[in-house]
Order: C-alpha cells, then sequence, then structure tokens
C-alpha cells in the first residue's frame, strides 16, 4: 500500500461524488461496512453522521476507518484509504452535512430535525485498483 500524497488523477476521482462505502470496527473487532457520503478536501476526508448511527459509537470507540471509493462510470476502478478519525464534532447548523448533500444531490440536506456529527479522517494508506492501480500493488 501506498503513502500520501495520492497521485492527481485519484485526487480527481475522490472530488467527485462517487459511491463510497465505508468500513468500521464493532467493539469485538469485527468489521461493518455501510454506504455513505464522503467529501475530499485538501488530502483529508469528511464524511456526516446522524447522532443515532452505531457507526458513530464505533469512531469514537475506535477511529480506525476505510474508505473505498468506486468510480461511477468504471467499479472496477476503486480507491481505498485507510486511515482514522481525528476530529468529530457537532454539526452545529447542519454546514457540513448541506456541504455533502449539495456535492452528491445538488441541494441541503432535507431532514433538519436530528442532531448529526462530523468527523474527519486523515489518511494513512491507501491503494488503488483498475485505473487507479498504484504503484505498490503487486502485478499480475
Amino acid at each position: 500500500m501506498s503513502k500520501p500524497p495520492l497521485p492527481p488523477a485519484a485526487v480527481e476521482l475522490l472530488r467527485r461524488p462517487n459511491p463510497c462505502v465505508m468500513a468500521t470496527l464493532r467493539s469485538d473487532g469485527t468489521p461493518v461496512s455501510t454506504p455513505t457520503w464522503y467529501l475530499w478536501d485538501d488530502g483529508r476526508v469528511l464524511i456526516n453522521l446522524d447522532e443515532g448511527r452505531i457507526r458513530l459509537k464505533h469512531l469514537r470507540r475506535d477511529p480506525r476507518v476505510t474508505l473505498t471509493v468506486l468510480d461511477g462510470d468504471n467499479w472496477y476502478t476503486h480507491v481505498t484509504l485507510i486511515g482514522r478519525v481525528t476530529e468529530t464534532y457537532e454539526d452545529e447548523g447542519l454546514v457540513d452535512i448541506d456541504r455533502l448533500s449539495t456535492h452528491y444531490g445538488g441541494r441541503a440536506y432535507p431532514n433538519r430535525v436530528r442532531a448529526r456529527f462530523s468527523a474527519w479522517i486523515e489518511v494513512e494508506r491507501w491503494h488503488g485498483w483498475g485505473e487507479m492501480k498504484d504503484s505498490d500493488q503487486a502485478s499480475g
């Protein structure tokens, strides 16, 4: 696996509103994966979670996380980011979820009732496949 920074082509893929799957760890160490919105921002990743989501509890207990971002036009091409949550805070005014919702759907997030929390992920390692295959991957 490679270490950041990511090459320009991978950054370009991450800047788009592509499908993403996030993996967290349960208290017994079992991985759990869930689709999620993400936003690539200057080498870090922003995610946002409803106050009642179990993955928020997982991340507070164990900040390790993996995100796999699939090229929306060619799912064989994908980038996996491995890192940890370094900052979590309440999304006052739903500013961050609105950024994500606008990025994915072109409008503010519609559910304004429940509290939400933002988390910033620092990328420690990454690997790519398909058109994003990085040089540290085995040939074949």
